[in-house]
């Protein structure tokens, strides 16, 4: 089991890499440091002084690779790609263009994208998972039927109406909580609810859908009607069987959403405003910052490789068959 860990684990070396030097790619050789600069200055009457000066204020003077002019290791390091890219791996962000110290910011604003995408995660999964085994444990009924179709309206709204909806009804008409905002501490739960609730009924109808496709599966394997014909009932059937073996695909799916836990909901956040992760990278975007844009897609990448070795540590945990691999 352990050298299995090690060599998933080492999986993710040439991954971060790789993602690390497409990132210096794109925003360093497809989009150079002249391009950034005029789109910081203004597209127009742009003087090559005013450039040069930007690029040395920001530090994108530096030769891209090596530097000719330096001496002995200092070609390496008096590089852009040292100085903006190599840091990454040891979570040095650097100053970003604005002139903010990007770590502490990701450090402060952590907080707020877990405290909504938390609660979301955990109740939305108990919720869909919750009515999948309702409708699969009257499958072939109306109840069913009325499900799915409850499930396809769902499914066919933008997220963007339940929020709208959520804050004009609930916030605004019934002045149950406040439309937007946040504040710290406990006083947080009451600018936290509507997002929460709202993150959970928009993925609902997606949601239940998909796990009762998975229990459906599960449910007309052998295994499963060699436990009915044991004398146990549906429900036992249900949760002692059919869930069980269905953990590694839900697993799977919880996976998915893992990166956006710390990254945060850049809808959610922005309409409910929020000082999340999510409005962090919305307003680095608008406002043309590339470094906290490139710290933020780096993040993003070593948050979802490690949400998949967690997957694979966690099938050791509900399948043996991995424990002997």
């Amino acid at each position: 089991m352990i050298a299995y860990i090690i060599r998933r684990a080492l999986y993710a070396v040439p991954l971060l890499i790789g993602v690390n030097i497409l990132t210096f790619v794109l925003f360093f050789i497809v989009n150079s440091p002249d391009d950034m600069a005029r789109l910081q200055l203004g597209q127009k009457h742009v003087t090559e002084q005013a450039i040069t000066n930007w690029k040395q204020q920001h530090g994108y003077d530096l030769p891209l690779l090596w530097n000719d002019q330096a001496q002995s290791g200092q070609q390496l390091t008096e590089t852009i790609f040292y100085q903006k890219s190599v840091g990454l791996f040891w979570f040095h962000f650097g100053i970003s263009d604005s002139g903010r110290n990007i770590s502490a910011d990701i450090r402060e604003r952590a907080w707020p994208s877990l405290a909504v995408a938390l609660p979301s995660l955990a109740v939305g999964l108990w919720v869909d998972i919750a009515f999948a085994l309702l409708m699969v444990l009257f499958r072939n009924t109306y109840l069913e039927f009325g499900g799915l179709v409850i499930c396809v309206i769902l499914m066919s709204v933008s997220s963007l109406f339940y929020i709208i909806g959520g804050q004009f009804i609930i916030a605004k008409l019934m002045c149950l909580v406040p439309i937007s905002g946040y504040e710290e501490g406990f006083a947080a739960i009451k600018f936290l609810l509507l997002p929460v609730a709202i993150g959970v009924f928009a993925g609902i109808g997606s949601g239940v859908r998909w796990y009762r496709t998975l229990f459906l599966e599960e449910a007309s394997k052998d295994y499963v009607r060699t436990a009915r014909a044991k004398g146990l009932t549906e429900t036992q059937v249900l949760f002692r069987h059919v869930l069980k073996n269905a953990m590694i695909p839900i697993l799977t799916g919880v996976v998915v959403v893992l990166p956006t836990l710390f990254m945060g909901s850049l809808i959610m956040e922005s309409f409910f405003s929020i000082p999340g992760l999510g409005s962090y990278t919305i307003d680095a975007i608008n406002n043309q910052d590339f470094a906290i844009v490139r710290a933020m897609v780096f993040l993003g990448s070593v948050l979802y490789v490690f949400g998949l070795l967690l997957t694979d540590i966690s099938y050791t945990l509900v399948d043996p068959r991995v424990r002997l691999s």
